[in-house]
């Protein structure tokens, strides 16, 4: 049959089955948070009740998740630049237009001026 491929865990250099559970409870719950809350209907829910707040709140917390988890490598490399470049852009645009897709055109195209500027 030959040998079995390494990315499922299943030749040389297996990966334990805790990390495998892992894998499965993490992807399970991922899944479940993200399905079931689009098939319950909450119009009867209170609007300031703990569930909404809860759930208005899930948004925002995901956001600042990812973008701290995008920023943190960039701010090891010691020249934040072209990052600093981009916030301020997302950040100006959106003040001054109130447009999400704005914000994102301009704090790309002024992270990739800067990138481009500084040689990197």
């Amino acid at each position: 049959m030959g040998r079995l491929p390494e990315f499922w865990g299943l030749g040389p250099g297996a990966m334990r089955g805790e990390v495998w559970t892992l894998i499965v409870i993490v992807g399970f719950c991922t899944w479940a948070f993200r399905y079931f809350p689009t098939r319950l209907d909450l119009t009867a829910l209170p609007k300031t009740g703990a569930l909404a707040r809860f759930l208005a709140s899930t948004g925002p917390a995901a956001i600042a998740t990812l973008f701290v988890a995008s920023v943190l490598p960039l701010m090891a490399r010691g020249t934040p630049l072209p990052l600093m470049a981009g916030v301020a852009a997302v950040l100006a645009v959106y003040a001054a237009k109130k447009s999400v897709v704005g914000a994102t055109l301009a704090g790309s195209a002024a992270y990739g001026a800067a990138y481009g500027l500084m040689g990197m």
